[in-house]
């Protein structure tokens, strides 16, 4: 499979970039080794949630229940900040800052630290959890009935269980594999479609290159049709300037 070639070249790509400041006297076979480029696959088009889906979503926990409270906090910070799993799962109480500049900061890939801002709504939702939820700052923000961790195929059985009670609002979440990732698609599509620029987007995401963001712009028809209605169309012909009246009075009388 080339994705699992390009996987495995990207490690060694790696390693031999490390070589490459250690043992500088292998330069020439390193640098063959860099140059072997990664081989061409199709990329399919990236699953993400509309705005109905979204909130059908993150309306599906049953928040007469401690569970579902929990569920109903953790889904709306995802569809907002965009978080991988791992930094979902990872969050600490001490990570959640919601005085003036609410914001969530996490570690992210690669070990940077990521700091995300909050909306007023989002930041009034997680206030009330933390209220119910008071632990320690070491704690996890969002633990497991006996105080543990979610694990990420836990966190990816409780998206998967409110997917299914949304489907009956939203019942084009059935075509959907609705996952922890497909959530962080639909931040970056909700971006994009509100103006922000792909570099803001891909410092919000925490992606490592500008590039990878640009997946978002292949997925989205609509960003293209309203480029496509700004275009002339091709068979129109070109329109000569004719000035009025007034102007020609004007440039006779100088």
């Amino acid at each position: 499979m080339p994705r699992t070639r390009n996987t495995r070249l990207a490690a060694i790509h790696s390693l031999f970039g490390y070589a490459a400041l250690r043992h500088p006297e292998h330069a020439a076979v390193i640098a063959r080794v860099l140059a072997i480029p990664p081989k061409r696959s199709d990329r399919p088009l990236v699953t993400y949630l509309t705005e109905p889906e979204i909130t059908a979503l993150i309306a599906a926990p049953d928040q007469a229940t401690w569970t579902g409270r929990r569920d109903h906090a953790l889904l709306t910070l995802a569809v907002q900040t965009g978080l991988r799993a791992s930094e979902l799962t990872a969050l600490t109480v001490a990570d959640l800052h919601l005085g003036t500049g609410a914001h969530v900061s996490c570690l992210g890939k690669g070990r940077k630290q990521r700091i995300t801002p909050l909306t007023r709504t989002t930041a009034t939702i997680l206030r009330a959890w933390l209220a119910e939820h008071a632990g320690q700052p070491t704690d996890p923000l969002f633990p497991t009935r006996r105080g543990t961790r979610l694990s990420h195929d836990a966190l990816q059985g409780r998206v998967a269980t409110h997917a299914a009670t949304a489907a009956a609002s939203a019942p084009t979440l059935t075509e959907k594999n609705v996952t922890p990732h497909v959530l962080r698609h639909s931040t970056a599509m909700t971006l994009l479609r509100a103006g922000v620029d792909t570099t803001v987007i891909a410092l919000w995401l925490g992606h490592e290159a500008v590039t990878t963001t640009q997946i978002y712009l292949h997925a989205d028809l609509a960003l293209k049709e309203t480029a496509l209605a700004r275009t002339a169309p091709t068979d129109a012909g070109r329109l000569r300037y004719q000035p009025p009246d007034t102007l020609i009075d004007f440039l006779n009388s100088l």
